[in-house]
């Protein structure tokens, strides 16, 4: 089988992620069913966590048992890597002890190297540029409520970094219409849209993107590493909160998604969560299975 990494979402092409999303729903349902399903056994996944994470280690933890296999978490205390050990070393050495290793970093270019040396699938779980496996939950939560996103309107309400970035080439992958609402100062990189924006749109003002979008979505102001810049965050961002006053400039049919944690109060009014357009929690749950099927398709092809 050909060694195939998830580094960026344009790694795989729309019609692999097309079956992806879908391959991921089929994997929810089976759960639900009770249906033991175990074709990672005897398979070990190493989750190399430089930053705190909720939902994706406790994705592929839990994926990682439910499909057979089993998980190593290793925090950068945990590793030489915290010690100066060479990321393309670390990554040689892994490869000949698991059959699969998850990074999250803020450093993209130590994913890209694990990449490079690594002689097993390497995904990327975060780091300050892309959230691509986030990316597979939220597609799946819109097609598991309103089919495929292709040609959609999308508005992303918020701080351009990576989440943003992640929708941005997202737009690209999967063909949908994407309309971004920031402050000036706070747009994603020139270069990232120039390079995937064909999709995309910037805007100032969040009335603007959100008008008739089919999906609103939003993350944090103040994202991991920006710690210092949190109140100069919370004077530019105000005004860009979304409320269900601003759900209801969009579609009738909208759904509202964050990829959490959410600061309520701040990018979120304090009950826009019991919104029933918001599925942010089912959406959280989706990182499961989206997860599961990013596995199976690393470790032994589609199904």
């Amino acid at each position: 089988m050909t060694l195939r990494h998830f580094i960026s979402l344009d790694d795989f092409d729309l019609a692999t992620h097309e079956r992806l999303v879908a391959r991921a729903s089929e994997l929810k349902q089976m759960h639900r069913r009770g249906l033991r399903y175990e074709p990672l056994r005897g398979r070990t996944l190493a989750m190399i966590f430089e930053q705190p994470s909720t939902r994706t280690r406790v994705a592929f933890e839990a994926g990682m048992t439910q499909l057979g296999g089993h998980a190593l978490f290793l925090s950068e205390n945990d590793t030489q890597l915290g010690r100066g050990e060479l990321a393309d070393d670390a990554a040689k050495v892994l490869s000949e002890m698991v059959d699969v290793i998850m990074i999250r970093t803020p450093d993209q270019t130590k994913i890209d190297t694990f990449a490079a040396a690594a002689k097993v699938p390497v995904i990327n779980a975060m780091s300050s540029l892309q959230h691509p496996c986030q990316i597979l939950a939220d597609m799946q939560t819109y097609f598991d409520h309103r089919g495929s996103i292709r040609g959609a309107k999308v508005a992303f309400v918020g701080d351009g970094f990576n989440m943003c970035k992640s929708y941005i080439i997202a737009s690209h992958v999967y063909q949908f219409d994407l309309t971004v609402a920031s402050p000036e100062r706070f747009r994603p990189n020139a270069d990232w849209v120039a390079r995937y924006g064909s999709r995309t749109r910037l805007v100032t003002d969040p009335e603007a993107a959100v008008k008739d979008a089919d999906l609103v979505v939003t993350d944090v102001w103040s994202s991991m590493g920006h710690e210092s810049e949190q109140l100069l965050r919370l004077r530019a961002f105000q005004g860009y909160q979304i409320t269900a006053k601003l759900l209801d400039q969009a579609s009738k049919d909208v759904l509202f998604m964050h990829c959490l944690p959410a600061k309520r109060g701040q990018e979120i009014a304090e009950d826009l969560l019991e919104d029933p357009r918001a599925v942010v929690f089912e959406e959280a749950g989706n990182r499961l299975h989206s997860q599961k099927a990013l596995l199976e398709l690393l470790l032994i092809g589609e199904r």
